[in-house]
C-alpha cells in the first residue's frame, strides 16, 4: 500500500512539473510541453504518416506508440521544453517559437520524420542541432528518397547525431544507410549504434527495433544530450 501510494504522489507531483499545452505554429496545431525551469528545447517529428491528433490541452490522440510520442514527457523531466509537431508543422516556424522560449533548439525525428526534417531543413529551418534516429538517410538506407536526396548537399545540415539500431530491419531504414550518410556529410554527422532490445510484429513499426522497443531510455539519454 505504501509503495503504492508513494507512486501515486510521484506521478502527480511529476505531472505538476509540467504545464501541457496546444499551440499553433506555422498554421498548425501543436502539442507544447514546457518544464518549470528550461535548459533546452527539442521539437520531435514522429515517423509514420505524423498525425498526432493533438487535442486542446496538449494531449495526443495518434501515433501514440511512436517512439518520440510515447517518450515525449522523458525529455521534459530533463529540464527540455518539448514541442511535439504534426506532418504539416512548418519547421522553421517551429523552430523560432522554441528558440523564443530556449536555445539551444534540436530537431529530433524519426523514421518518415527524418525525411520532414530534412525537408524543413531544406525550405530554410535552421536548428541548432539534428538528431535522426532509424533514418532514411541515404539511397542505401533502402529508399529513393532520404535525407541526403531531400538536402542534395551536406552544406545546409546542422550539427547532426544518428541513431540507429544494428538490427533495425526495416526495409526503408537499413543499417546500411548509416555509413554513407556519415561520409556524405563530411564530418558533420556521428553515429551512435544500439542494439538489443525486442523486436515484436512488422520491422518498420514502433514494436520492432526499428523503433527501439526496449531501450527508450537510452535513445533520450542520448538525443537529449546532444546540441
Amino acid at each position: 500500500m505504501r509503495i503504492c501510494l508513494a507512486l501515486m504522489v510521484s506521478a502527480v507531483a511529476a505531472q505538476a512539473a509540467f504545464a501541457d499545452e496546444t499551440v499553433t505554429v506555422g498554421g498548425s496545431r501543436v502539442a507544447l510541453i514546457r518544464p518549470k525551469a528550461v535548459r533546452a528545447s527539442v521539437i520531435l517529428l514522429p515517423g509514420g504518416d505524423g498525425a498526432i491528433n493533438v487535442g486542446d490541452r496538449g494531449d495526443i490522440h495518434g501515433l501514440l506508440g511512436n517512439q518520440l510520442v510515447r517518450t515525449r514527457n522523458a525529455y521534459a523531466a530533463r529540464g527540455l521544453a518539448v514541442m511535439v509537431a504534426d506532418a504539416n508543422t512548418d519547421l522553421k516556424a517551429a523552430v523560432d517559437y522554441m528558440a523564443a522560449i530556449r536555445r539551444p533548439v534540436t530537431v529530433i525525428g524519426t523514421s518518415r520524420g527524418t525525411l520532414r526534417a530534412a525537408e524543413g531543413i531544406a525550405r530554410g529551418a535552421r536548428p541548432d542541432a539534428l538528431v535522426l534516429t532509424s533514418g532514411f538517410l541515404s539511397p542505401e538506407s533502402g529508399s529513393s528518397s532520404n535525407v541526403m536526396s531531400i538536402l542534395g548537399s551536406s552544406s545546409a545540415l546542422p550539427r547532426t547525431l544518428v541513431i540507429h539500431h544494428t538490427s533495425d530491419g526495416c526495409k526503408f531504414t537499413l543499417p546500411a544507410g548509416v555509413d554513407p550518410f556519415i561520409k556524405w556529410s563530411g564530418g558533420r554527422a556521428r553515429v551512435k549504434w544500439l542494439s538489443g532490445g525486442a523486436e515484436e510484429g512488422d520491422p518498420c513499426q514502433a514494436r520492432g527495433h526499428h523503433g527501439f522497443n526496449g531501450l527508450d531510455g537510452q535513445v533520450v539519454g542520448l538525443a537529449a544530450g546532444f546540441r
